[in-house]
Formats: C-alpha cells, structure tokens, sequence
C-alpha cells in the first residue's frame, strides 16, 4: 500500500471518517516527508519515515490520547528532534493527552507536565518534569550528569 493508503487506513472508525480530509491535511502539514512520499510504497521508507507514517495514520483515527512507547528507538538524531517536536504540538496544540514511554530521559522530560522513574516495574519517583529533571538523583542515574 501506498503512504496515502496506509493514512487513509487510520480514518475509519465514523467519527474519524467524517473528518478525514482535514485529518490527511494535518497530517501532511505535521510531517511534510510523508506529504512529499505519498505515492510510494510504505514499505521503502526509511525507518524514520515509517515512524512517521505509523504516528500519522494513528491521527487519522482523531484520537484523545495517543499512548508512545520509545518512539525514537533507532532514529536518526534529526529525526529523534522531529518526533518530539511532533510530540509536543500535538499535546499543545490539538489537545491530545500523550502517554510517553522513552529512555531519551532527558528530552522525555522537558517536554512532560508529569513524570514517573520507574525501576523494576515500580514507581520511585514523580513528578512534574521539571521537578524531576532537577532531581540530582534523577540527573545522576538517568542523564549521566
């Protein structure tokens, strides 16, 4: 399937189906690399893009809540900024609540109202997050500071 067929996959429950065009819009205007592949193969996109195409069709569906697991695992460091730039609008902007599961601690947390430092599937820590990236602890385990 093509970039825009996968896109198009993400619109359809109905209440995302009524809204699709501006979806794709949006979409497009978030990540103009999906904008300019649209007619290519998904599958013959690099790694990046295929996070992209993979957080695009997620908004297809107009979600409240988006839930990220390392969403920058084995991206390039321009496209680790990208994702999280992304990140940030679409919680600023559209609203969408963002659950965030991410080593990149540092920039998880400049970016978080509220954290949590779990160790062995446990929390030991919380709270905003700039609370947390001020925690000598947190700095010194987490960021290498």
């Amino acid at each position: 399937m093509t970039v825009r067929e996968n896109l198009e996959m993400g619109a359809v429950i109905p209440r995302a189906r009524a809204g699709a065009a501006q979806s794709m819009a949006r979409v497009l205007a978030l990540f103009p690399r999906l904008a300019e592949r649209r007619r290519q193969t998904a599958g013959t996109l690099s790694g990046g893009e295929q996070q992209m195409l993979a957080i695009g069709r997620c908004l297809m569906g107009a979600p409240r809540l988006i839930m990220f697991d390392e969403p920058s695992l084995g991206l390039a460091p321009v496209v680790v900024e990208e994702m999280f730039r992304v990140i940030r609008r679409l919680n600023a902007e559209d609203g969408i609540t963002v659950v965030l599961v991410e080593q990149n601690v540092a920039q998880s947390l400049a970016l978080a109202h509220r954290g949590y430092v779990l160790e062995s599937g446990r929390i030991v820590l919380s709270g905003s997050g700039a609370e947390l990236l001020a925690n000598d602890g947190v700095r010194q385990a987490y960021i290498g500071i």
